[in-house]
């Protein structure tokens, strides 16, 4: 099963059950989505949910590398550490994330982290640092117009994951590295092979004579 599959069969179940609430009963699926895609990267990323208020207010997640994980004393937490690859704000499907990201709740984060990814589960948005030093929207991605349309395809995960794997995968991954340095060529190659790579699964995804006739004339 995908990482994709599994996030929207938990989603769905928890729905389903009439027993959880619109956002904060949907974090453990959305928190094990990202520490297994964030698991092969270099330092490895991981989702921490309930952060603390460390005066921007209290975001819902933050990711954080390994390094950051790892403590001389176990006996004595490091205290005060700010997600090196920013801080979550989670809304429930019903709201819009782009109408989030342009918040004050989310303005207020941005002054202290600099980067803020804000989801509805559907949508996800990536606020960083534009060259004025301004937030800007760096990256988005969509997995459904609408909160209903979101729904009536999770009840149907393998065929909705198979829509998505690859280009979410990729931009996920984008996400949490682009908050940091980069230092070799081999980085810059990565960024731009991630790229070809989501624009590849989109092709693909296209049934299309225009496309298909390209593709033959390429080859």
């Amino acid at each position: 099963m995908s990482l994709l599959e599994e996030y929207l069969r938990e989603l769905r179940d928890i729905r389903s059950s009439g027993a959880g609430v619109p956002e904060t009963s949907y974090y453990t699926p959305l928190a094990n989505l990202l520490n297994e895609v964030g698991k092969p990267l270099k330092p490895k990323v991981r989702a921490i949910f309930q952060l603390a208020n460390r005066g921007a207010g209290q975001p819902d997640g933050g990711l954080f590398t390994n390094e950051q994980l790892r403590v001389a004393d176990n006996n004595k937490p490091l205290m005060g550490q700010s997600p090196n690859r920013g801080v979550i704000e989670v809304k429930p499907t019903s709201d819009d994330a782009w109408v989030t990201a342009d918040g004050s709740q989310v303005s207020g984060y941005w002054d202290k982290y600099r980067q803020v990814l804000v989801t509805n589960y559907r949508d996800f948005v990536l606020l960083g640092q534009g060259d004025d030093g301004k937030p800007v929207k760096l990256e988005t991605y969509r997995l459904a117009s609408s909160e209903a349309e979101f729904w009536s395809k999770a009840a149907h995960p393998q065929v909705f994951a198979r829509e998505h794997e690859v280009p979410f995968t990729e931009y996920l991954h984008r996400v949490m590295l682009h908050g940091a340095p980069i230092t070799s060529p081999q980085e810059v190659a990565w960024f731009l092979a991630s790229y070809a790579r989501t624009a590849m699964a989109r092709v693909e995804a296209q049934d299309t004579p225009g496309l298909a006739s390209l593709r033959s004339a390429l080859e």
